[in-house]
């Protein structure tokens, strides 16, 4: 078992015994440490400098604080009143996931599998979509918001998700995989479309699923654009928001770098708890596309 698993990979363990070999593994392995290290020295940094007071952040050079005061994030945190605002980030997520998958797998699912007239031209409208940057549609896209009056609400929010052309392709794709013989067994029985797409498609696609309920939390946490133009001044800005909003406030810069680790933190925290889960689903149903 051990000799299998050391012949496993694209380089072996007798591969490494060849000099040329041994010098381009180490050269890889070189950049790939480097490159973990400039994303992590980044956020090892704040941390470390949100342990501090004001003065020695201003005054001294270290990198380590002279001490570790932890108990600042919780005065911080009540100063700030970062509850509020986290429960505003936590609707807006919550409402994002619930319409990323459902109006995008509900379209996906009807192009890849119903097929009604037109869905060609819809498809390559989904198509084309992708190619549109999002910041080049928020000035109509706000207008029209105005129009209807659901400024001021999470609804935009939570609807604008809902349309993501690229949340589109990867169902379809992921539908394109799933076996007829279920579909057309369902179809036989009498079940509905909408019956078929809750009961059999949905629980075949657990790990596409995982995939957009993750893209959507990240998507729908750091999104400040669109929140800041609705939610600005309303009581319902996120934390993304809330943390633009500390540039002319009262608050110090360490008050402000410990705000930027409340904001990163649950993203950070999220990827490590479930990816695990997120592997593991995506090996066992695989996603084709």
């Amino acid at each position: 078992m051990a000799e299998k698993r050391e012949n496993n990979g694209i380089i072996r363990s007798f591969d490494l015994k060849r000099t040329n070999v041994r010098l381009l593994y180490n050269i890889i392995l070189s950049v790939c440490v480097g490159a973990i290290l400039l994303g992590v020295l980044p956020l090892v940094w704040v941390f470390l400098s949100s342990l501090k007071d004001i003065r020695e952040f201003m005054r001294e050079t270290t990198i380590l604080p002279k001490t570790w005061q932890f108990s600042k994030f919780a005065q911080t945190w009540g100063e700030l009143k970062f509850i509020r605002y986290y429960r505003n980030s936590l609707i807006s997520v919550l409402g994002s996931v619930i319409c990323a998958v459902l109006f995008n797998g509900l379209l996906g699912y009807a192009l890849s599998r119903i097929k009604p007239a037109g869905s060609k031209a819809v498809y390559a409208l989904v198509m084309w979509g992708l190619l549109i940057p999002a910041t080049t549609s928020i000035v109509p896209l706000f207008i029209n918001i105005n129009r209807i009056g659901l400024s001021g609400s999470f609804w935009p929010l939570w609807l604008s998700m809902g349309a993501n052309a690229f949340y589109v392709i990867l169902f379809k794709n992921f539908f394109d995989s799933l076996p007829k013989s279920l579909i057309e067994a369902a179809k036989i029985d009498g079940c509905t479309d909408l019956y078929i797409f809750r009961s059999i498609a949905v629980p075949l696609s657990q790990a596409i699923v995982m995939v957009v309920v993750m893209y959507a939390v990240n998507a729908a946490w750091s999104d400040f654009l669109l929140p800041y133009l609705l939610l600005n001044n309303t009581g319902l800005e996120t934390v993304m928001v809330r943390l633009f909003q500390f540039r002319n406030s009262r608050y110090n810069d360490v008050q402000i770098l410990r705000a930027i680790i409340f904001v990163m933190a649950p993203p950070i925290v999220l990827f490590f708890v479930f990816q695990k889960q997120i592997t593991q689903v995506t090996m066992q149903s695989g996603i084709k596309g």
